[in-house]
């Protein structure tokens, strides 16, 4: 019993958010005592309401209340601890600031097992009792605990609303449907779910049916990953095989070549110092017989002097040096320039077949042939106020552009201050189309980068290289790009259309009619996301981008 006693008197020396006994207890203003590390955390999450509410009587406290130690309770926890007692026994099952705590709980709140639908009172294991044991209770509904269940009470009449009303959309008590909704179209709470339920049933299969059908959308991609993977590992697998045979194959012409000129320079110079060696031995040879010529002259004996003469007097023949040239061999120079040559060929051939690598490379669609195959392309296109010229008047939710007076635009970093020149708000990238209404006398329409120049004569679409443009007078045709304009023949449209497959740096302009004409297209390698773009030439002018989808 003593035993028993302390356990139960234990109990209320537990924090009823960590359910440990407490640590540094403190009093909130309440009387309700907490850990205070326990306290501060469940506050400090609330801080955003700047509303502080007691875990187990809800009451609460603005402002946040100072937390100070309970000196006197901290020393009863600590005299608790001497007796071996740890922590309160498990079986409790106390309410933690995350469950639904019974209603009915005086003191220390159980969690609740069942929230009662008709009561509207939420009930732990021993306070639900009597709705299993009275017959009173029989028709009353229990369902798993539920918070907020005065929400079904009716603010105006205090009745619990099982009414529904469908004019208002809102559950009503039955006070409120012979009252200020009298003649609104009212069922009950319980019908109007039922209906509502088919309606969710419906909807779970809608989105079940979604679900595996994206489901399937997400394997296919799964397998297209892989389809595309395989290829691309194997491709660089072979291609590095390639072009590693690429590189031995010029070291080894490299090898070669240099063989082939140190074998030449061993021989060139071995000729020449044997040439040298022989002049050298000429040379000893004529000094030691210019010695013994001058010692001869010397020679007073005349008889000795006739004797000697003839034999001293003969020279050898002289070595010939008719091959001494002190000038570099032409054969290195040719060798040079016959390696140079193969140089520049190789970046011809690859300059040329990399653009063709590079198109193979791409995984984008074929273009599209039928003005409905470019639609499945279209993208909605609108301008971008930051970027307008300043007598720029922009109408239609900015799909439309035409020079007029002085506008009202704010300083910005992005509008163009030389030209009568505006983009598009939206980045293009990937395959897109659309097209543009045209009026007046000339209009260029292009695309460019963003990073284009807003200022200058550089500034302007097609007179640079970061813009590409096609320049739409009355009489036809010209494309214009990096200040280079090249004539382009064609029927004349008021409709232009204009696509775009960024990866595969196709960018191809054409005559909208009855059938598309293709006017001109561009091969080229895009390394920026583009913006379509719009010049002018004269006031009144118009151009729209057209709304197709």
């Amino acid at each position: 019993m003593a035993q028993q006693g302390a356990q139960l008197n234990g109990a209320k020396f537990c924090c009823s958010i960590c359910l440990n006994l407490l640590k540094d207890p403190v009093a909130i203003p309440c009387g309700h005592s907490y850990c205070m590390s326990c306290i501060k955390g469940f506050w400090d999450g609330e801080d955003k309401k700047k509303i502080h509410i007691c875990p187990q009587c809800r009451q609460t406290f603005t402002p946040r209340p100072v937390l100070v130690k309970n000196t006197m309770l901290a020393d009863l926890v600590e005299e608790l601890k001497k007796t071996g007692l740890q922590s309160a026994p498990a079986d409790h099952c106390y309410a933690g600031p995350e469950d639904v705590a019974c209603d009915v709980c005086t003191e220390r709140k159980l969690k609740a097992l069942k929230s009662c639908l008709v009561c509207l009172v939420s009930y732990c294991e021993k306070h639900l009792q009597p709705h299993y044991e009275s017959v009173a209770f029989e028709k009353h509904k229990l369902v798993d605990p539920l918070e907020k269940l005065q929400e079904n009470i009716c603010c105006h009449h205090g009745e619990v609303m099982k009414m529904f009303c469908r004019t208002d959309q809102r559950g009503i008590c039955y006070v409120c449907s012979v009252d200020e909704h009298k003649g609104h179209n009212i069922v009950s709470a319980a019908a109007e779910r039922t209906e509502r339920q088919r309606e969710l049933e419906v909807s779970r299969q809608n989105i079940q049916q979604r679900i595996q059908d994206r489901e399937k959308d997400v394997k296919l991609l799964q397998q297209e990953v892989e389809a595309i993977n395989r290829p691309a590992d194997k491709a660089v697998e072979e291609s590095e095989k390639i072009f590693t045979k690429l590189i031995r194959l010029i070291q080894k012409r490299s090898s070669d070549v240099k063989q082939q000129i140190r074998s030449q320079q061993e021989t060139e110079v071995s000729r020449v110092k044997e040439l040298q060696e022989k002049l050298e031995q000429e040379i000893t040879e004529l000094k030691r017989k210019d010695a013994e010529l001058k010692q001869l002259s010397h020679t007073e004996d005349h008889n000795q002097f006739l004797h000697n003469y003839p034999s001293l007097s003969q020279l050898s023949e002289p070595t010939d040096s008719s091959s001494i040239n002190i000038r570099p061999l032409r054969y290195f120079e040719d060798v040079t320039a016959a390696v140079s040559e193969l140089r520049d060929k190789l970046q011809d051939i690859l300059r040329e077949k990399w653009t063709n690598i590079s198109l193979t490379m791409s995984l984008s669609q074929p273009e599209p042939k039928t003005r409905a195959e470019f639609l499945k392309y279209s993208c909605e296109i609108t301008l971008d106020p930051n970027t307008a010229f300043t007598n720029l008047l922009l109408s239609e939710g900015n799909r439309k552009a035409m020079p007029t007076g002085l506008q009202s635009y704010s300083s910005h970093p992005d509008r163009f201050t030389r030209w009568c020149q505006v983009l598009s708000r939206e980045s293009l990238t990937g395959c897109c189309y659309w097209e543009v209404e045209l009026r007046g006398e000339q209009v260029y329409v292009a695309v460019a980068y963003k990073n284009i120049s807003r200022t200058g004569d550089e500034s302007k679409c097609g007179h640079n290289d970061k813009s590409w443009a096609l320049d739409c007078y009355t009489n036809g045709y010209n494309f214009v790009f990096n200040n280079v304009s090249t004539s382009v023949s064609g029927p004349s449209s008021s409709r232009l259309g204009v696509y775009l497959d960024h990866s595969a740096g196709i960018l191809s302009f054409y005559s909208v009619s009855k059938t598309m004409t293709l006017l001109h297209r561009v091969q080229t390698t895009f390394t920026q996301p583009l913006y379509a773009g719009l010049w002018f030439n004269y006031i009144g002018d118009t151009a729209e981008f057209c709304k197709l989808k």
